[in-house]
């Protein structure tokens, strides 16, 4: 992926937060927290912030926590979107949901699914969070490996920068 494939994002905070409890404990390599950096500032942005937590509902949730009140307003997960026991993305982003935007979500399946049949099994959730205190930010719980978070941007990156600007009170 290229700086010029996509629309220049606008100068906001991103976070991405891997989600994987090999990463976590040191166990195995974070590659794709470094990934999704790498093409996030490859699209413009600059404020970009990697984190590493473990699989699981609190945890995730926590993440996403301080994440919005650290003022990010693009926040992409990565990992813990499959059917595994500890697989509790969507449930941790879905609680604090303060808009569903299932389209996005659906997007980013259908990209995958070009790719590999077993991406029908992402569970992953796109929305708004954080209206309560601010602008709000979009979520995204995109799938964990390299490749697969290389393929959502395909799809995800083109809309980033709109739904920013809509949350910022742009005209449609």
């Amino acid at each position: 992926m290229t700086a010029h494939t996509h629309p220049r994002l606008p100068q906001v905070r991103a976070v991405v937060v891997t989600v994987s409890d090999r990463s976590a404990a040191g166990e195995r390599a974070d590659l794709s927290g470094p990934a999704a950096r790498d093409g996030l500032v490859a699209a413009g942005l600059t404020d970009v912030d990697v984190r590493i937590v473990p699989d699981g509902e609190a945890s995730v949730r926590d993440a996403l926590t301080a994440a919005i009140a650290d003022g990010a307003r693009l926040i992409l997960t990565l990992g813990g979107t499959g059917v595994g026991p500890r697989d509790r993305t969507p449930e941790a982003t879905t609680a604090l949901l303060d808009l569903d935007l299932p389209g996005v979500a659906d997007v980013v399946r259908a990209r995958g699914l070009a790719a590999t049949p077993t991406a029908a099994l992402s569970r992953g959730v796109a929305g708004i969070v954080g209206l309560d205190a601010g602008p709000g930010a979009l979520v995204v719980n995109l799938p964990g490996s390299p490749k697969a978070v290389a393929e959502s941007f395909e799809v995800l990156l083109p809309l980033v920068g709109h739904v920013i600007d809509q949350l910022g009170g742009g005209d449609h």
